[in-house]
């Protein structure tokens, strides 16, 4: 235990985070590195890899991940405008570098070579900076009529997802354009422009079924079975059927040994198979009490700011956690998103790291002097 009276750095940490949310995330980041052990090692087998080949480099890279997670939560509110800068600009540009020097996959291009680092895929470390960046110029054009706040958050949205069209990763695209409505309503502006902005979604969507021969074929596959493979799918579901309330216990699960996408996107349906729904019920429990447990917080506080951005990363992985499991039950096209730490993915990972730290560290408590001077400066 940690005084409260203890005047180091991490004395004052201890005191100041967050441990709701702390140990939602930490119990999370377990949770993926034991649900991993059962969807990873037949994907990996079918590959040709060692056996626990994916489980050893997510526990790698946690470990990686966790020591951005802790050091970003030491930030000040002005550090992590100032990161998520620097993170902002630096992704962007390597977003932009995928349309020429990335990776084809699946007709996409989203990934990175970065020699003995391996492949990166940037648009994974646009996400929060893209947030805190939108909640900064919503606060200062609230804040502030004088300064062109409110126009540069409009800007900001444009910028940040055409080339993310351009690879094409709409699933990316479509995640930060409703974070980008929800700060946007946040911030307080008009129903009238909500209403506009939820129209330009439906039209580009629609421009995008027209034009984007997967994105039709997706949609079409969602909407009618017969009109294409649905074999992940109806394999999902019925990895559902087949665990039940209390699964098949671990390791007995069949269903991820044919499941291409067992170790990624469908690690979700894998888990309902071998440890059941109960189990499924426990982890959609943590993701709903790190957002709303970050809600109440950011509606107590004072500094616009801080309330938005914290809004704004809680809604950025409430909804990227939704997206994933809707997918899993077949309530939406399949988007080729991750769970937050449960999937398998070193740049998700990482990202993922630093958008929690920013959480984390924003929703500090701070004495009100503190928050004056943050706020000011």
């Amino acid at each position: 235990m940690v005084s409260r009276a203890e005047p180091s750095l991490s004395g004052r940490w201890w005191w100041s985070i967050d441990r709701v949310i702390l140990g939602a995330l930490v119990a999370l980041m377990v949770s993926g590195v034991v649900l991993l052990m059962a969807g990873g090692p037949p994907v990996a087998e079918r590959l040709g890899l060692s056996t626990f080949h994916f489980v050893n480099r997510q526990a790698f890279f946690l470990l990686a991940a966790l020591a951005i997670f802790i050091g970003v939560s030491f930030m000040t509110p002005r550090q992590v405008r100032r990161a998520a800068l620097l993170i902002f600009v630096c992704s962007l540009a390597m977003v932009v570098a995928t349309l020429y020097l990335g990776i084809e996959v699946k007709g996409a291009r989203r990934w990175l070579t970065l020699g003995p680092i391996g492949s990166v895929q940037p648009s994974e470390f646009l996400k929060p900076a893209f947030v805190v960046l939108a909640a900064w110029a919503f606060a200062e054009g609230t804040r502030r009529p004088d300064l062109p706040g409110t126009l540069m958050a409009f800007l900001l949205l444009p910028v940040t997802i055409t080339p993310l069209v351009l690879q094409p990763d709409f699933g990316q695209t479509i995640l930060i354009s409703l974070v980008w409505c929800g700060l946007f309503f946040v911030a307080g502006l008009h129903w009238f422009w909500v209403m506009g902005l939820g129209g330009i979604g439906a039209f580009g969507l629609l421009v995008a079924y027209q034009l984007v021969p997967h994105v039709r074929a997706r949609i079409e596959r969602f909407m009618d079975k017969g009109s294409g493979d649905t074999f992940q799918i109806d394999t999902a579901l019925e990895s559902f059927a087949q665990g039940g309330w209390l699964g098949k216990g671990p390791g007995e699960g069949t269903v991820k040994r044919i499941l291409p996408d067992a170790h990624t996107d469908f690690i979700f349906a894998v888990t309902a198979e071998e440890f059941g729904i109960v189990i499924c019920i426990a982890l959609v429990a943590l993701f709903a009490v790190i957002v709303l447990r970050a809600l109440i917080v950011a509606q107590k506080t004072e500094d616009a700011f801080v309330r938005l951005a914290v809004t704004g990363l809680s809604l950025l992985f409430g909804i990227q956690a939704a997206i994933n499991m809707m997918v899993n039950l077949h309530m939406m096209p399949a988007k080729g998103m991750t769970l937050p730490f449960i999937s398998y993915g070193g740049s998700s990972l990482l990202s993922l790291a630093i958008g929690t730290g920013f959480l984390l560290a924003l929703t500090r408590k701070r004495p009100r002097a503190a928050d004056f001077g943050a706020f000011r400066h």
